[in-house]
């Protein structure tokens, strides 16, 4: 029989062996592991003045370019209005409603800003148990100022 050493140095050799061969097959069998992009960054040091512009540069243009997306109080005023004038009756109570067919008539007159709330998934998402089909013009325009 094995000593207890032996069978350890045995049980090192084989998962070795075996390791080499896994990690070699699978480098270089599959290629697509080389083309995997990069999604971590360390965050410059101190002394690196020229990557901390750059980091703190690319930020502020994001932050830019997102606000931009984002609608203004003009656009809003105009969405409401919109909704409003496309209201489906009968009201529930105190309550405006809006069918699928006033709801892409408006998604057209919007603006290309609110192009992204107008999809059938988010008008299904707000529908709620109504007979006539319709959601809610005061809850959408609620989602809308949340996700907006």
């Amino acid at each position: 029989k094995k000593s207890e050493q032996e069978l350890k140095d045995e049980e090192m050799e084989l998962f070795t062996k075996y390791y080499m061969e896994w990690k070699g097959e699978k480098t270089s069998g599959n290629a697509s592991y080389t083309n995997i992009p990069r999604f971590y960054y360390r965050l410059p040091a101190e002394d690196e003045v020229l990557l901390q512009k750059l980091r703190e540069e690319s930020r502020a243009v994001f932050l830019q370019r997102k606000s931009r997306e984002l609608l203004d109080n003009e656009e809003l005023q105009n969405l409401w209005f919109l909704l409003d004038k496309h209201q489906t009756s009968p009201m529930i109570g105190e309550e405006a409603m809006i069918n699928y067919e006033n709801f892409l008539k408006v998604g057209e007159k919007a603006g290309p800003k609110c192009k992204q709330f107008f999809t059938a998934k988010i008008f299904a998402k707000l529908l709620h148990n109504d007979p006539y089909g319709r959601i809610s013009i005061m809850q959408f325009f609620n989602y809308v100022m949340r996700k907006g």
